[in-house]
């Protein structure tokens, strides 16, 4: 190879990094996606006392021979509250008290459950004072709303809505900027807080769209409970995509490219996506980050939307969730009209 020949490969691959290093979009998902990544589930999946498990029992001397398991968090139900209550995911394990022995009422799909069953056994057992001094038999429930379907489902439509109306607002501004349309607009009569609101509304057609084939689809195909009002459903979706759209818009207000935008979505999307429980509960973080991880608006979607469809709470119970996403409506709808570039 002669020396020329040396020197093209040379500059060309040099080339190549160089470009590289000029896209922040690449660099982002290069080397920080993963690493960001890595210690979210690091920290969520880090080794920690076991978690207590909730149970219940139907009479006082069961729920006191449950307390006895470090284990187990026991309450007493009766047998309709408490069959309700593993329904609703809120108990793992009823234990009922019947004449000849105690029957363990629990869904066998769950691992959690199959856990506090082991343990209530065990725990049962040796408050009788010898190994099956008590007669104890399974009686399985495959309820719809504690399966790990019916916990990731809400999780997965909160972080669409926020995913199509982030992404929908950014992209839509930076293009309109990078064309020179925006200052066409300055130039008309049209008040400027108009055309910023005609983003946000133009997302309410693709919303309705949205929910209705995704809740409906995992309705039909995996029996995905919506226990509460579907107005109430439908107006939490309402709020989670105007709250996600003005965040759009605040992140688009001064980007100028659609790399750049690209590059600020994903680093205010990538926290909230680790962070806000979609796949598993948020309560896996360390107690000092729950204030934040709490006050982030997908967290606050997704308790809400599971809260609704998986409880069948109502909106008028849902005050700090709701509140939340308002806020994240109205403060980042308000600094984008003080600081949008027109051009």
């Amino acid at each position: 190879m002669s020396r020329l020949d040396e020197s093209s490969l040379y500059q060309l691959t040099s080339t190549r990094f160089r470009l590289f290093l000029r896209e922040p979009e690449a660099i982002f998902w290069v080397f920080i996606f993963p690493i960001l990544l890595a210690v979210g589930l690091g920290i969520a999946f880090r080794n920690r006392p076991a978690d207590v498990l909730p149970v219940a029992a139907t009479t006082t001397q069961l729920t006191q021979a449950l307390g006895s398991d470090k284990g187990l968090n026991a309450a007493t139900m009766d047998e309709v509250a408490g069959t309700h209550a593993l329904a609703i995911g809120t108990i793992d394990l009823l234990a009922i008290q019947r004449t000849d022995g105690v029957i363990y009422k629990y869904d066998s799909t769950n691992p959690d459950a199959r856990t506090a069953k082991l343990l209530a056994e065990r725990a049962i057992q040796t408050v009788a004072g010898r190994r099956d001094a008590v007669p104890s038999r399974n009686e399985f429930v495959h309820e719809t709303g504690a399966r790990y379907i019916d916990f990731v489902v809400p999780g997965l439509l909160g972080m669409n809505l926020m995913g199509s109306a982030i992404w929908g607002m950014g992209f839509s501004i930076v293009e309109a900027r990078q064309k020179k349309l925006l200052k066409r607009m300055v130039a008309s009569p049209m008040p400027r807080w108009q055309y910023m609101a005609s983003f946000i509304l133009s997302r309410l057609v693709m919303l309705v769209i949205e929910v209705v084939v995704f809740v409906g689809f995992s309705r039909l195909a995996f029996g995905v409970p919506i226990r509460g009002s579907l107005l109430d459903l439908g107006i939490i979706c309402l709020i989670t995509s105007l709250a996600f759209s003005s965040l759009g818009l605040l992140i688009a207000s001064r980007a100028k490219t659609m790399e750049a935008a690209s590059g600020l979505m994903n680093l205010v999307m990538l926290p909230m996506w680790i962070l806000s429980g979609v796949f598993f509960s948020a309560t896996r973080f360390p107690a000092v980050i729950q204030p934040l991880v709490k006050a982030l608006p997908l967290t606050a979607a997704i308790d809400a939307l599971r809260s609704n469809m998986l409880q069948g709470i109502g909106l008028n119970h849902l005050a700090m969730p709701v509140a939340i996403l308002l806020a994240w409506l109205v403060v980042p709808f308000a600094v984008t009209m003080k600081i949008f570039r027109w051009r």
